[in-house]
């Protein structure tokens, strides 16, 4: 019978560092095994395995991380629905992604949806880990503004862009005044805080209009800038919602 042994303890014993550093190196995406990427402490080493640390290895405990996802048509978070989550991979990290963290596993754990959009719609949603940023999105949600561009088409009614920036009805409550105008002759553009689902196709169809597509551009002072549809990248520090 071949003895093996947990990759955290082989690197607790060959580091001589705690096993919680040991399984901190592990879950942080910085160890190899015979040139494969490892992050489950409990991996059961073989005696003809190669270890390997990357250089600049850290033994911190995970920060918690927020994402920023372009959310293409077609992806929701209800069931029945093709999961956003699924998105969140290391293949559909955006290229350009500024921020030098490494993506790991551990960066799925207990990560939260904050800002959903409809199945139907696209543009940018937030998964967060972090007590901070989940606090200021649920804390602030009916003063932090959104900003979404709709498609659309029809006939707009005479009064139809006063009426839209008057404040729409919602479920029989006047909801506050909102911005809308026009982006181009089949865009509008619409600036509104903690809007429900369902809100800016309803308001279009009082002023009748239809929704060709709906996206959303930006969240508080954090935009979607030129991620592409089904691409992610990290918060980064300095950004603020």
């Amino acid at each position: 019978m071949i003895e093996t042994i947990r990759l955290s303890k082989y690197l607790a014993d060959h580091l001589s560092c705690s096993r919680r550093e040991a399984e901190n190196y592990v879950q942080g995406g910085w160890v190899r095994v015979d040139g494969q990427l490892i992050e489950e402490p409990g991996f059961r080493l073989q005696p003809q395995h190669c270890v390997e640390l990357a250089e600049g290895a850290s033994a911190q405990d995970h920060k918690p991380a927020t994402i920023l996802l372009h959310k293409p048509v077609g992806y929701g978070s209800k069931a029945g629905e093709r999961s956003i989550f699924d998105l969140i991979a290391s293949a559909n990290r955006a290229s350009d992604d500024r921020n030098d963290r490494t993506f790991v596993k551990r960066d799925l754990n207990g990560l939260e949806l904050m800002t959903p959009l409809e199945a139907d719609a696209a543009g940018l949603v937030v998964f967060t880990q972090e007590y901070a940023v989940a606090r200021k999105l649920n804390a602030d949600a009916a003063t932090i503004e959104h900003e979404y561009v709709a498609e659309v088409a029809g006939e707009i009614a005479v009064d139809g862009l006063k009426r839209l920036n008057h404040g729409p009805s919602w479920r029989g409550t006047r909801l506050p005044p909102v911005k809308v105008s026009w982006q181009n002759e089949t865009h509008l553009r619409f600036a509104l805080k903690n809007p429900p689902a369902g809100l800016i196709l309803d308001m279009c169809h009082q002023v009748g209009l239809k929704i060709i597509s709906l996206k959303r551009l930006r969240i508080g002072r954090v935009s979607l800038s030129g991620l592409v549809a089904g691409q992610w990248r990290y918060l980064m520090g300095y950004e603020r919602f």
